[in-house]
């Protein structure tokens, strides 16, 4: 693979990882409302499910185009109603009272993952895009959906810093700061059904 090829499949993963999207939104209301310690379970949901569907797109872009579509098809509905789904309960959402706090969930997380069309779509236009003229040995195509996921974790994290940092400013105007971000999840179910 020529090295401007491959730069511009980095350039095009770190834009697609950082830019908003449920994974990192979530991380960031989650950081904010319950602190890294007890969003730490659901942020790593997000960092399993990211590498499990990096994984599913590396197997589909080899070969079992027979029974992804379909999937991917449906996914898209079930993704953009729990994008929507998770747009609603943030903006509704205030900080827990002391003595009530909760924990997020591995399950949420991952789940977000596993229904969130953007990472699909992001994985599988970046190894056509990129990849496939190149190699289409299964190893290969592997090996840069991890390098994808390993960006996205990154970014995640970087969501996650933001949102430790905004930590106190989130407790005076969680309202704006919730609704805000609802309406940036809005943005991505428009995006997937249009």
């Amino acid at each position: 693979m020529p090295g401007y090829v491959l730069g511009n499949f980095f350039v095009y993963s770190l834009v697609n990882a950082f830019t908003p999207g449920p994974g990192n939104i979530l991380a960031l209301n989650t950081v904010t409302k319950y602190g890294w310690k007890k969003g730490a379970p659901l942020f790593w949901g997000i960092f399993s499910g990211y590498y499990v569907v990096q994984i599913i797109c590396a197997v589909f872009v080899y070969g079992v185009n027979t029974l992804l579509p379909d999937v991917l098809g449906i996914m898209k509905y079930v993704g953009a109603a729990y994008i929507f789904w998770l747009a609603v309960h943030i903006a509704f959402d205030r900080p827990e009272k002391k003595g009530m706090e909760r924990t997020a969930s591995f399950g949420k997380g991952f789940m977000l993952q596993f229904v969130n069309v953007k990472i699909y779509l992001f994985g599988i236009t970046a190894l056509t895009g990129y990849v496939t003229n190149y190699s289409t040995s299964l190893y290969v195509l592997i090996f840069f959906e991890l390098v994808i996921a390993t960006i996205g974790t990154i970014a995640t994290l970087v969501w996650i810093g933001m949102g430790m940092a905004i930590q106190k400013v989130y407790l005076q105007h969680y309202r704006f700061i919730n609704i805000v971000l609802a309406i940036i999840l809005l943005e991505c179910v428009y995006g997937i059904l249009k």
